[in-house]
């Protein structure tokens, strides 16, 4: 099991074209632990904006009845790539990792099999 920081590092680390990295909760809106981000991307205000995504996408999905959980939400805008994956396991309830990626330079695909896996491995 990795801790937040830890945890944060190895997503930084492993997964290319990755601005920064966020474990927050959803509940608060505040972020646990925070890596990455510059000038133009404030990580603390993106995560409380993305807290907003989730509870209006579970309300939404209370609303239609759908059952099952939410994996992960991928927003995509000119340049980058949002990936927000809910943590699930004993620790992670109200959690979530955030990822921001440079469009140009990262594979989607392998940056959402990388969150996965931290997502199992952390320990909050």
């Amino acid at each position: 099991m990795a801790n937040v920081e830890v945890s944060l590092k190895e997503i930084m680390a492993s997964v290319e074209g990755a601005l920064g990295a966020a474990v927050v909760d959803y509940t608060s809106g505040m972020a646990l632990g925070t890596l990455g981000g510059n000038k133009d991307l404030d990580l603390n205000i993106a995560s409380a904006g993305n807290t907003d995504v989730i509870r209006a996408k579970v309300r939404t999905m209370e609303q239609l009845g759908l059952k099952g959980d939410i994996q992960d939400i991928l927003i995509t805008l000119e340049g980058q790539y949002h990936l927000i994956r809910l943590i699930s396991g004993r620790n992670g309830n109200g959690l979530f990792l955030y990822l921001v990626l440079d469009k140009s330079r990262s594979n989607l695909a392998m940056a959402r099999h990388q969150l996965k896996r931290v997502e199992e491995q952390i320990e909050v």
